[in-house]
C-alpha cells in the first residue's frame, strides 16, 4: 500500500485537512441547531444542508473539472470554502439560525469538489492500484476524525462564544489546502480520441455492476449519515452526556471510518469487493443491535465505532465498482451521477434524522434504519446474480 506516487500522498495530507469541515460540523452543527434552531426538529437542519449542499454541486462541478481540469477548481474551492468559514463564524456571533443553514449549505457546495479527491488520486496510478489509491486516499480521515473535533475545543479556549473559533482555524487550514493544491500534478490530462463513441448514461446505470456499486455507496453513505447526524443530539441534548464525552464518541466513529483504508484495499484483492462489501452489511446489523440494547457511554461509542468500520467497507467497495463501470471518457458523468445519487440520498438521511428522532425516538430511528440494511441485503443478491448471469452468457 504504501509505495504510492508522492501526487497520492499530498492528496491524502490535503484530504485530511479538509476532511476537517465535516468532522468539525459533525459535532458543532447539530449542537449549534439544537441552540439556535426555532424548534427541537429542526436541530439537524445545519449539517443536513451540507449534504444537501454536497449532492447540489457534484454534477456541475464535475463538469468545471471536466473543462478546466481539476487542479484550478481545488484551488478556487478552497478558498471560497475559506470565506464561508468566517461566514459561519459571523452567522454564530448574530445566533442567526438561518445564515448558518444558508453557509452550511454553501460549505457543501465547495465540499462536493473534495469529495474528488478520491478520483483524483485513482487517476494518478495503472488500473491494479486503483484500489489502494482509493482507500490510501481515505487514510486522510484518521488525521480528520481528531483533528476537525479538537478544533471546536481549541477555538473555545480562545474566544468565549462556542464553536465561533473553530470555524476561523478551519478557514486557516482552507487557506493552506489551497496552497498544497497548487502543488499537486493535474490529472486531468486530455484524453486520447476514443475508438467507440461514449455510452449513453442510461445505458451505463443498466449494468448490474453499476447498480452494486451505487447502492452499496448510497446506502453505506446514507446510513452512517442517518444514525451520526442524530447522535450528538441524543447523546448530548437528549440523554445529557457531556460535550467531552459525545466528541470522543464522534471522533472514534471518524477514526473508525478511514482506520480500514489500513487494509481494505488488501482484503479487496484477496477476499473479492462483494465479500468486502458484505462484511460492511454485518459490521451495520451488528452497530444497529448494539444500538438497541442501551443508551450507555460504551454502547454509543461501540455502536459508532462498528458503524464507521462498515462505511468504510461499502464505500470503498462500491468506489472500486464502479472504476469498472466506465470507459475513460464517460469517467465524468458516471462519477458525476454517482456522487449526485450517494450525497441526494445522505442528505435526506441526514435531514430525516433529527425529524426521526423526534418523532420516533432513538428506538424508531434505529429500526428504520434496520430495514434499510435488509433492502440493501436484497439489492446486492439480486444484481449480483444478474451480474454472474451476464459473466456466464459471454463466456459461453
Amino acid at each position: 500500500m504504501f509505495i504510492m506516487p508522492a501526487n497520492i500522498w499530498l492528496l491524502t495530507f490535503i484530504q485530511a485537512l479538509v476532511m476537517c469541515i465535516g468532522t468539525m460540523l459533525v459535532l458543532s452543527g447539530g449542537v449549534l441547531g439544537a441552540q439556535l434552531a426555532p424548534v427541537p426538529s429542526l436541530a439537524t437542519l445545519p449539517v443536513a444542508l451540507m449534504i444537501v449542499g454536497v449532492a447540489t454541486g457534484v454534477v456541475p462541478i464535475t463538469r468545471l473539472m471536466q473543462r478546466f481540469g481539476r487542479k484550478p477548481i481545488f484551488i478556487s474551492l478552497s478558498l471560497l470554502a475559506c470565506a464561508i468559514c468566517f461566514l459561519i463564524s459571523w452567522a454564530i456571533g448574530q445566533a442567526s439560525f438561518l445564515l448558518l443553514c444558508m453557509s452550511t449549505f454553501m460549505l457543501g457546495l465547495c465540499s462536493a469538489g473534495f469529495q474528488q479527491i478520491r478520483f483524483a488520486a485513482m487517476e494518478s496510478v495503472s488500473t491494479e492500484l486503483m484500489p489502494k489509491a482509493a482507500s490510501t486516499v481515505l487514510l486522510g480521515g484518521l488525521v480528520a476524525a481528531f483533528l476537525g473535533p479538537e478544533l471546536v475545543t481549541l477555538g473555545n479556549a480562545f474566544i468565549a462564544r462556542e464553536f465561533v473559533g473553530a470555524f476561523y482555524l478551519m478557514a486557516g487550514l482552507l487557506l493552506i489546502c489551497s496552497l498544497l493544491f497548487s502543488r499537486i500534478k493535474n490529472t486531468h490530462a486530455v484524453s486520447l480520441p476514443s475508438q467507440t463513441a461514449a455510452r449513453p448514461l442510461k445505458l451505463i446505470a443498466q449494468q448490474p455492476i453499476f447498480i452494486l456499486a451505487v447502492s452499496s455507496s448510497v446506502v453505506g453513505y446514507a446510513l452512517m449519515s442517518f444514525i451520526m447526524t442524530a447522535t450528538p443530539v441524543h447523546m448530548h441534548v437528549i440523554e445529557h452526556h457531556s460535550l467531552l464525552h459525545t466528541k470522543w464518541v464522534i471522533q472514534s466513529h471518524v477514526f473508525a471510518m478511514f482506520f480500514p483504508s489500513l487494509f481494505s484495499g488488501w482484503l479487496i484483492s484477496k477476499l473479492g469487493v462483494n465479500n468486502v462489501i458484505f462484511m460492511g452489511i454485518g459490521a451495520y446489523l451488528l452497530t444497529i443491535l448494539i444500538g438497541f440494547m442501551d443508551n450507555q457511554l460504551v454502547n454509543y461509542w461501540l455502536a459508532l465505532v462498528l458503524l464507521g468500520i462498515g462505511w468504510n467497507f461499502l464505500f470503498v467497495g462500491g468506489t472500486v465498482l464502479l472504476a469498472q463501470t466506465y470507459r475513460p471518457e464517460e469517467r465524468f458523468k458516471v462519477q458525476g451521477l454517482n456522487e449526485f445519487l450517494v450525497f441526494s440520498c445522505q442528505a435526506l438521511a441526514a435531514l430525516s434524522a433529527g425529524i426521526m428522532l423526534s418523532l420516533f425516538g432513538w428506538q424508531g430511528l434505529l429500526a428504520l434504519s434496520l430495514f434499510i440494511v435488509l433492502f440493501l441485503v436484497c439489492v446486492l443478491l439480486l444484481q449480483g446474480a444478474k451480474a454472474r448471469s451476464r459473466t456466464n452468457s459471454k463466456v459461453i
